[in-house]
């Protein structure tokens, strides 16, 4: 008998052990040009809505050719993260407008353009924490490199996760809106992966995609309503984030048979969030010049390319996600 209840009782300590162990979060800082087409908003709000996946500790802003200046890049994310069911403060922090070349000389001034974003990067990146901080940069990587100018030695404390590039081919868009800032990063030691978006490729997020139909169907009412509504950036005021979602789509041209519009930096969220997503290679750090790439086999630096896509399971947890959202909790 007393064999019997020591029995019981380990059962018992042990699931009362099991029920109390802390699920461990991914420390994210996400980096993004918010206001350029709509992948960026929809990234946003689905890494929000994975609160039992992510521990979001803030968002750094930076301003493409696309979508206006760091005011209006700012201004986008603000709605996106209240629409979300987040209210002020919000650890937002704007960063840079202007080129990485042009900035990275002023990195030890007192105010360098992109400042505040470089400045919470750094402190973020300087935490104590079991695992690396996942810097998810779905924009240029101009605030990532002039962060890793002013103080090098966050490489070690720092996963940078970044959509861009068609690689092995050139072009693309945030790769373009600062080469500079791209070859400074692969010059580091900082862990480097690449989310490419290869347009026109089935290899590439640009297979992300979805129809305005699609969106029209499952979008509208989806996540949190909040009481003041938020004006959209095309006019409109909106209570959820699905809703917003809808009107996006309705302000943005369409490509290819049948037409849609990729989802590029939700794809980088989503295999952040699960690996077996996409599949990942390991190459030798190559440099982009003069348009194009570079490879460079002997080099002992290496970084991580990601590619082939799973369309189906990314859009399947992404509205999943929207269905049943969690949302993260952020400083």
């Amino acid at each position: 008998m007393r064999y019997g209840l020591f029995f019981i009782s380990v059962l018992l300590i042990g699931c009362v052990s099991t029920q109390e162990k802390p699920v461990s979060r991914m420390q994210v800082l996400f980096d993004t040009d918010t206001n350029n087409e709509l992948d960026d908003q929809h990234a946003l709000a689905y890494l929000l809505f994975n609160g039992s996946t992510f521990d979001v500790r803030g968002v750094s802003i930076n301003a493409t050719r696309g979508g206006g200046n760091i005011d209006s890049q700012y201004a986008e994310a603000e709605r996106v993260m209240k629409l979300c069911g987040y209210r002020d403060p919000l650890p937002l922090y704007k960063g840079a407008n202007s080129s990485f070349d042009s900035i990275q000389s002023s990195v030890d001034s007192t105010n360098f353009d992109g400042k505040e974003a470089v400045d919470f990067i750094l402190v973020q990146s300087k935490e104590p924490a079991k695992e690396k901080l996942i810097l998810l940069a779905v924009g240029k990587l101009t605030n990532v490199a002039l962060a890793l100018k002013k103080d090098p030695s966050i490489a070690s404390n720092i996963r940078l996760v970044w959509l861009g590039s068609n690689y092995p081919d050139p072009g693309e868009y945030n790769l373009d809106n600062d080469t500079s800032s791209l070859n400074y990063v692969l010059k580091s030691n900082v862990e480097f992966e690449m989310v490419t978006v290869r347009y026109g490729q089935p290899s590439g997020t640009a297979a992300v995609s979805v129809t305005q139909k699609e969106i029209n169907e499952k979008m509208p009412g989806k996540g949190p309503e909040i009481i003041v509504p938020v004006t959209g950036r095309h006019g409109g005021e909106f209570k959820t984030f699905g809703d917003y979602s809808v009107n996006l789509f309705a302000h943005i041209d369409y490509h290819g048979t049948p037409p849609s519009r990729a989802l590029f930096d939700m794809a980088a969220v989503a295999i952040v969030k699960n690996s077996g997503w996409a599949q990942k290679k390991v190459i030798a750090a190559p440099l982009y010049i003069n348009n194009k790439w570079v490879d460079r086999p002997g080099n002992a630096r290496r970084i991580t390319v990601w590619e082939n896509f799973d369309k189906e399971k990314i859009l399947a947890d992404f509205y999943a996600t929207l269905d049943n959202y969690q949302l993260a909790e952020v400083p």
